[in-house]
């Protein structure tokens, strides 16, 4: 029996230093990785790229996090209703809850700035300049992105202890390593070949809508949802010859006649009807409310109403 537990003993002690402990990335590294793509999704979206990094380290813990080695998820995005893609299970302030799984890490960059840019709770975090990181910081805790009180103080102690407010003065697109990318890129179980259809979603002004992906088309979206391209067409207020850019919000029914918020600060080069969807409110009311033609381009800053006042 003592023999037996001996040997027992060599063979686990062998097998563990056979078996070396899976590599832990730093977080140098990380921000080495990812800062072109926080840098593209700034000067897109307007998103600081300190701030995006920022989460991603806290997220997913430099990227070592199971969520984002397993699901390539790395601001923590759960499901939430209607959410069609690939899914990820694992407990966070309840059990075995429910996470978004990406075809990589990349895709989680993009659905961060979707994320963010499509509902109304963030939309005030837009008025902010894409230097200051401070006020990003605090408002994602006042918004709820998460319940940890020191959120914001956690954010900005990353941004600062490494430098990273120094994307936030890039303006020159980065270019793409595209064999970096594909090299990157992960193979995820059960993800289908094809990509899902774009994600239903409900907008707080209570309309359904999608988000454009890229090569998208109004007839293409009409199609997927079982739609006649004219619905489509009508419901965004747009012309025959026009075509959706990636991130845009196409909503499957008629935006409402008036935004549950009042006013909107207009973001540099921003337009009416661009202004009209994100609020989900009728180009004509738009202009009616602020006495402007559907061409008008708001200076920034302007104050637009969103209602009658």
């Amino acid at each position: 029996m003592k023999n037996f537990v001996l040997i027992s003993f060599i063979f686990l002690t062998a097998t563990s230093y056979s078996q070396p402990a899976e590599r832990i990335q730093s977080r140098a590294e990380y921000i080495e990785l990812y800062k072109d793509e926080a840098i593209r999704e700034m000067l897109v979206n307007g998103i600081p790229a300190s701030i995006t990094l920022a989460q991603g380290i806290l997220e997913s813990d430099n990227g070592n996090s199971a969520l984002a080695k397993y699901a390539n998820n790395h601001f923590g995005i759960k499901c939430h209703n209607g959410w069609n893609g690939p899914t990820f299970y694992q407990d966070d302030d309840t059990a075995d809850e429910c996470f978004r799984k990406y075809y990589s890490a990349y895709r989680s960059y993009k659905d961060h700035s979707e994320f963010l840019r499509t509902r109304t709770r963030y939309a005030f975090l837009f008025n902010y300049k894409a230097s200051d990181y401070k006020n990003w910081a605090k408002g994602l805790k006042k918004a709820g992105y998460a319940t940890n009180p020191k959120y914001a103080n956690l954010l900005i102690k990353l941004i600062e202890d490494n430098n990273l407010s120094q994307y936030d003065k890039v303006r020159k697109m980065p270019s793409i390593d595209k064999k970096a990318k594909q090299k990157e890129v992960k193979t995820i179980e059960k993800i289908p070949e094809k990509e899902p259809k774009p994600l239903v979603q409900f907008h707080e002004n209570k309309i359904k809508f999608v988000i454009a992906k890229h090569g998208d088309s109004y007839y293409k979206i009409a199609k997927e949802n079982e739609m006649g391209l004219w619905q489509i067409m009508k419901y965004n207020e747009r012309e025959k010859d026009q075509k959706p850019k990636a991130g845009d919000i196409v909503y499957l029914q008629p935006k409402k006649n008036k935004s549950k918020k009042d006013i909107h600060s207009a973001r540099k080069g921003e337009t009416m009807w661009e202004i009209s969807q994100i609020y989900g409110v009728k180009l004509e009311k738009l202009c009616q409310y602020n006495n402007k033609k559907a061409d008008y381009r708001p200076f920034t800053s302007e104050q637009i109403y969103l209602r009658k006042q």
